[in-house]
């Protein structure tokens, strides 16, 4: 299996559009990207699996390159040969593993079970991954952009994304549809791990990118043409969940003050939510590695786990 997989909605695979990039890692550390909706019927994972016509002749074209008189990597410096090469060997083990497709295949699931996750994009993006971890991939990002899909009525003073400004949704409205239909997905993903037995080896982080204003504006809608509620971009404070992991689960950990304008108790940084997460992977969150240069560059310039939590 990949170690990194991605999902999205069809069109939104590009690994800027959410910071899915690997930076100066280089290409080869970016994640396998599942796009589309895979609630939908017939759903299929491009590129894993060959077909009958070409199944035979993967053994001949595998040996016509290792023949090849490849360029010298010491010219390149992009590292994007390096990355081909690489590249390369994981679509021949994907494509040639009944395991991979195995666990990409979510009709092995129960009705009920897929039901119980929600029969839209969330809900099977969320049932997806379970699968993905158990099959040992070791890092799952599942993207819940657009809640108006696979049956979920458009609603016109909805939003495509979370951007959830006046000019773009009716807060309150947009609301009462995305919020059941993100509740169902993240409930059940966290009871399955649970009850899988899961909850010790995968730890789950459900975040955002920051958070919203407390204060409420207000603004003509672009789709409705009415004045209407919404909130804007608020870096000053936000709150995510987290569960499994072995962690002690159950709690709050901070708080704001009471207009939710900046942490007030215990004010933690994204830094200390990764020190928890390598910590959980056994990595060195204090180590360095050499960037291109050659200069050492911490993994994390600050930051410490979150002690409640373990």
């Amino acid at each position: 299996m990949p170690n990194y997989i991605s999902g999205t909605d069809a069109g939104r695979a590009g690994v800027d559009v959410y910071n899915l990039g690997a930076a100066y890692l280089g290409p080869a550390y970016l994640p396998f990207n599942v796009p589309g909706d895979p609630s939908t019927p017939g759903f299929e994972i491009e590129n894993v699996g060959l077909s009958k016509s070409i199944a035979d002749r993967l053994d001949d074209r595998t040996r016509l390159l290792e023949g090849f008189d490849r360029l010298r990597r010491n010219v390149d410096d992009s590292g994007v040969m390096d990355a081909m090469d690489q590249f390369g060997q994981r679509a021949t083990q994907l494509l040639t593993s009944p395991a991979a497709r195995e666990a990409f295949d979510l009709s092995a699931e129960s009705d009920a079970l897929r039901d119980r996750y929600g029969r839209h994009a969330w809900g099977q993006r969320a049932l997806l991954a379970r699968r993905l971890v158990e099959a040992g991939c070791s890092f799952v990002t599942m993207v819940m952009e657009k809640p108006y899909q696979s049956g979920v009525p458009w609603l016109k003073e909805g939003t495509y994304n979370w951007d959830s400004h006046a000019v773009n949704c009716h807060l309150f409205r947009d609301a009462e549809v995305r919020l059941p239909v993100y509740d169902q997905a993240i409930t059940a993903l966290v009871e399955d791990l649970y009850d899988r037995g899961l909850d010790r080896d995968v730890l789950l982080v459900v975040t955002g990118e920051f958070g919203r204003t407390p204060r409420i504006t207000y603004q003509n809608g672009t789709q409705t043409g009415v004045m209407q509620p919404g909130r804007d971009h608020w870096p000053n404070a936000m709150s995510m969940l987290v569960a499994g992991g072995g962690m002690r689960t159950g709690q709050v950990v901070g708080s704001t003050n009471n207009k939710g304008e900046h942490p007030q108790d215990r004010p933690l940084t994204p830094n200390d939510l990764w020190a928890t997460v390598y910590r959980h992977l056994g990595i060195d969150y204090k180590a360095a590695f050499p960037d291109l240069a050659g200069r050492p560059q911490l993994i994390l310039p600050f930051g410490e786990p979150i002690a409640e939590l373990l």
